[in-house]
């Protein structure tokens, strides 16, 4: 389990994007609307799982509200390589390789975890590893925060498994 749990103030952060495209400031980001963050790191199979369908939700809902901030724990080349690799479009952030300071402010031990965060700065709902049941809410919620209709997440025929630890 993360250590932000829902109900917690999630803390504020600023990190370079990746890509030289400036730099991602949550307070601003919060200012628009929810944020999902969601934290990885390149090597980790559940997040190689787990990254293409945030990215179906992104893609299917808009890039404007709410926001996907990707928050990488490796370097820029080998975060532009999974993003490539894995069809990764929303912006990705970098937190500091070795000191990671926004992964320790946010209690993280294990990646993939996601965490969707109010305009008021609280933590409304946090998943750690891949869990089916907790996509399917982001989907929701993300539908929900869009004003859109939810999509289809995991599509007929595709063997998508119920749960994998990070």
């Amino acid at each position: 389990m993360p250590a932000l749990t829902n109900g917690s103030r999630a803390p504020e952060f600023s990190l370079n994007l990746l890509g030289d495209k400036g730099k991602f400031s949550l307070d601003q980001a919060r200012a628009q609307g929810p944020v999902l963050a969601a934290f990885f790191k390149v090597s980790c199979p559940v997040c190689q799982l787990s990254f293409p369908y945030l990215e179906r939700i992104f893609a299917a809902y808009g890039n404007g509200k709410p926001q996907i901030i990707g928050v990488s724990q490796d370097a820029a080349a080998d975060s532009t390589a999974f993003a490539q690799r894995f069809g990764v479009s929303f912006p990705i952030a970098l937190d500091e390789i070795g000191k990671y300071p926004v992964s320790k402010a946010y209690g993280l031990t294990n990646v993939p975890t996601v965490f969707w965060i109010s305009p008021e700065g609280k933590v409304e709902f946090s998943s750690v590893g891949w869990d089916k049941k907790d996509m399917e809410r982001l989907n929701q919620r993300y539908a929900a925060a869009a004003g859109k209709p939810k999509i289809e997440l995991f599509k007929p025929g595709e063997s998508v498994p119920d749960y994998k630890p990070g």
